[in-house]
């Protein structure tokens, strides 16, 4: 029998809805599909005027304009907003549901998660699987592009991510996953997410999403750069790093190394001191009886590629 997602049926036998069901995700790229010539080297960067207009605006609108309209009042909508949707928005909702099904919830709950992830500025939903899909499908490989490696330098690498997008000469198929791709709702906030953002313009719009998305950049630089490690994952070109004082405010996503060795996990910060706020609401969530069937590296299937390090 499909499964029954509100308005959006899933039809049986939807490999990659059975695929992320099962926790396959944690050690093969299930939407990215490998064709003969497939490369994930071979590509060029590319200015996007609507991207670096986008971004560039919200900054400087941040920049100049937070000063003179800055009041307790504003600053407050400020913090507030921006750990509402980087935590529920972000983390819980565009990454670990939507992207990794970590956890189940009701479908409400779940664009509800996913609209707050809009907000933080960076995509919409589709948009959000495709890019964080394509990165990760590239990074298990033995070589990648530096764009998708983070392995410019810094100034390079932030005009990259912040202003461009790489074209791949041979880039893989992405297949979403039926619920996903037939989703009215997470279709017209795709089309409509730079159009979301209308309300406290500066405060409220353009320093939260100035700061959420300069700083997702920054911290996913270092991040793919150097920091301490638990784990290695053999085969890949591209191993995560732990961020150890960004925990806190990335609600837990700095723990990347952890995030590399278990992509399906719900749980980010696996050890005493690695702070994961993400968990924490999950955990409270869990209690309301709000979501269910949450995965941790426990109850992933085992990865043959992943080594443990010494301490």
């Amino acid at each position: 029998m499909a499964a029954v997602h509100g308005d959006v049926r899933s039809p049986p036998g939807d490999p990659v809805e059975d695929a992320l069901r099962r926790g396959e995700g944690a050690f093969r790229s299930v939407r990215m599909s490998d064709a003969e010539q497939t490369d994930a080297v071979q590509g060029s960067v590319h200015w996007m005027p609507v991207k670096s207009l986008y971004i560039s605006t919200l900054t400087l609108v941040a920049l100049f304009g937070g000063p003179v309209f800055c009041t307790w009042g504003a600053l407050a909508l400020f913090l507030v907003t921006t750990a509402v949707t980087v935590c529920l928005g972000h983390s819980l909702g565009m990454h670990r549901r939507l992207i990794h099904r970590a956890y189940e919830c009701p479908l409400l709950l779940e664009r509800l998660f996913v609209y707050l992830g809009t907000l933080v500025g960076m995509a919409g939903p589709l948009g959000m699987i495709r890019q964080h899909d394509l990165r990760d499908w590239a990074q298990r490989k033995p070589a990648c592009h530096p764009f998708l490696a983070h392995r410019a330098p810094i100034l390079r690498d932030g005009f990259w991510q912040l202003h461009c997008e790489l074209r791949l000469r041979h880039p893989p198929a992405l297949t979403l996953e039926h619920r996903i791709r037939a989703d009215r709702f997470y279709r017209f906030i795709e089309r409509t997410w730079m159009l979301q953002q209308l309300p406290w313009v500066i405060w409220g719009i353009a320093a939260r999403i100035a700061a959420s998305v300069t700083g997702h950049w920054l911290v996913g630089y270092f991040a793919h750069n150097a920091g301490p490690r638990s784990w290695h994952i053999q085969g890949a070109g591209v191993q995560g790093y732990n961020v150890p004082r960004c925990g806190l405010i990335t609600m837990g996503e700095a723990w990347h190394n952890n995030h590399h060795a278990f992509p399906g996990s719900a749980r980010l910060g696996l050890k005493p001191g690695e702070t994961d706020p993400g968990w924490w609401v999950l955990m409270l969530l869990a209690r309301l009886g709000l979501v269910w069937g949450i995965r941790t590296p426990e109850t992933l299937p085992p990865r043959v590629a992943l080594i443990a390090l010494g301490s």
